[in-house]
């Protein structure tokens, strides 16, 4: 595994992007300045950048970077899967509804403890953006994102870039 950083616009400042011979392993918001080893695959480092600035210029819906799913196993995978197939660009899902699609809970007899375990399963998505948790919203508003406050501000960042939410007074975003 190796890492490369990109700059971006988002509220949280670059993204911190693994990769590995399967694909991007995890993507990051925060922290992970300094970490080793640096990705030194040209055609890797392109293709994240660009397809990384062009979504987030607005100018693509989709990332269509390969995904290694190794640090998402069962369940944890299965919902992401479930989030990355039926959750498309503009659109957004409730953490319950989520629960519900993906058929890991069976029968759910305690709605809101499947939904609040989807919760903990996005905040620990390790691939982020390229696996839309900022999509998935709680039944009553926007919900969480990891991170604290700036986690919010990058899940309203991008709902705002895929039209779910109005431009505020203060986007910097693409129009």
């Amino acid at each position: 595994m190796s890492w490369l950083t990109v700059d971006t616009p988002l509220p949280s400042g670059p993204l911190h992007v693994a990769v590995t011979a399967q694909g991007v392993a995890a993507v990051g918001f925060l922290g992970r300045e300094g970490e080793l080893p640096r990705c030194a695959d040209e055609s890797k480092i392109a293709a994240v950048t660009v397809r990384v600035g062009e979504y987030l210029a607005g100018r693509r819906r989709m990332l269509d970077l390969p995904i290694d799913w190794s640090l998402s196993t069962g369940p944890h995978r299965a919902v992401l899967r479930t989030l990355l197939r039926e959750v498309p660009f503009g659109r957004t899902i409730t953490y319950g509804e989520l629960a519900v699609r993906s058929g890991v809970f069976g029968e759910v007899e305690e709605p809101g403890l499947a939904a609040r375990t989807v919760g903990q399963m996005m905040a620990a998505n390790p691939v982020a953006l390229l696996v839309p948790c900022h999509r998935v919203v709680a039944a009553d508003g926007i919900g969480g994102f990891g991170g604290g406050r700036v986690g919010i501000d990058v899940k309203r960042w991008l709902l705002t870039l895929e039209g779910v939410l109005e431009p505020t007074l203060d986007w910097n975003g693409p129009l």
